[in-house]
């Protein structure tokens, strides 16, 4: 089964657009067609920018679903320890997270709009791709 990691902007995207590619895209995790990698520092992230003010009167979802959805996301993906001692991304060294977890994961794929990201295209051999990419990878 495809390995996946998925950035933060995209899960955010998900909960806002629904119908999207990204919505698409976690929709493809919760029918079990490609299994999510996480990491803690990931969750937190995620947990973080969902309460942003700006995001948060954004959705509609109450904070208890906000949570239910974080706790979802946890229990449905293999968690890696993110603690993989990398090089630092020099475009956005926050970003190397996203390398870490996929590179202890063992993943196929980092699924990003961030052009940090898409621009290396591979990583240690993991391809680097948007969600459009992504959901063409998917339907083939």
């Amino acid at each position: 089964m495809i390995r996946i990691v998925i950035d933060t902007n995209l899960f955010i995207s998900a909960l806002l657009k629904p119908g999207s590619n990204p919505d698409m895209i976690l929709r493809s995790v919760k029918e079990e067609k490609v299994l999510l990698l996480m990491s803690v520092t990931i969750c937190h992230e995620i947990s973080r920018v969902l309460f942003y003010p700006k995001i948060r009167k954004r959705l509609t979802a109450s904070d208890s679903e906000l949570e239910n959805f974080l706790n979802l996301l946890s229990s449905v993906a293999i968690m890696t320890s993110g603690t993989l001692d990398l090089p630092l991304l020099e475009a956005d060294p926050d970003d190397t997270k996203y390398l870490a977890c996929a590179v202890e994961g063992h993943a196929d794929y980092i699924v990003s709009g961030d052009h940090h990201l898409t621009d290396l295209v591979m990583y240690r051999g993991i391809r680097i791709v948007t969600p459009v990419d992504f959901i063409k990878i998917l339907s083939t």
